[in-house]
């Protein structure tokens, strides 16, 4: 597969994403992209936790011996990111919609005390408005019609990467959920380019500053191309890492 073909290589991806999962195999692509997605997902959202914690964490469900401290959210939050992403293999026959969205965003904050303790709302949409960074978002009574609107628009799309780009940065302007929309969204951006065949797009850490600028570009001036552009970026990023396994 050294000249691979992008509906090649997802076929590939889902065939060993299942035979690896029901093995419980740890070594393979399945728990690699585990570890890669849900490492650099909560990286970006400030988890103190390093790639050989999230690793341990998948693989044996403990942490390595360490003189550092570290946050108990941070750990349950990288548990909930591993569940959410097998609800997405779980689900990937399904049409996306706002009840499958809750369903990934329980998965990652049910076993989140903090979140729990300040009266976040679960796998529901926020109660209290919030914002991002000096960003409005949509106020909460509001966010059940902006998500309706935008899965509308999007089941009306040729899915491909520039859809996938708007879909994820009016995602995250509507920013429906208290906290977790970040890790949500990139999770759906994961599924939907399995779903449709197109290179999965696995954003890293070392680019959260380019990925916040595309995703203020757009709230700006409504532009996706920063944001495309990253998105093809780390479409090879991915596929460059997957190469071990093929």
């Amino acid at each position: 597969m050294n000249n691979v073909d992008n509906k090649e290589f997802i076929e590939f991806l889902l065939g060993r994403f299942k035979i690896e999962r029901e093995r419980f195999d740890r070594s393979g692509i399945y728990a690699y992209t585990q570890r890669l997605l849900a490492y650099n997902s909560n990286k970006i959202e400030g988890s103190t936790l390093t790639e050989e914690q999230t690793a341990s964490l998948f693989d044996n469900g403990t942490l390595p011996k360490s003189d550092d401290y570290y946050r108990a959210k941070d750990v349950e939050e990288m548990n909930g990111h591993f569940l959410m992403f097998n609800k997405m293999l779980d689900t990937l026959n399904k049409p996306l919609s706002q009840e499958l969205i809750k369903q990934f965003h329980y998965e990652l904050k049910s076993g989140v005390f903090e979140d729990r303790a300040n009266g976040y709302a679960i796998g529901e949409y926020k109660q209290r408005p919030n914002m991002i960074g000096i960003y409005q978002t949509v106020r909460p009574g509001n966010v059940d019609q902006e998500m309706y609107l935008l899965i509308d628009w999007y089941n009306n799309q040729k899915i491909n990467i520039s859809a996938l780009a708007e879909f994820h940065a009016r995602y995250e302007s509507i920013h429906p959920f208290q906290d977790g929309n970040g890790r949500t969204g990139r999770l759906i951006l994961f599924r939907e380019c399995l779903k449709n065949r197109i290179l999965p797009v696995v954003i890293e850490d070392a680019n959260r500053n380019e990925y916040l600028e595309a995703l203020k570009e757009y709230r700006e001036e409504r532009r996706l191309d920063k944001l495309i552009v990253l998105f093809e970026k780390e479409q090879q990023f991915y596929l460059e890492k997957c190469r071990y396994f093929m």
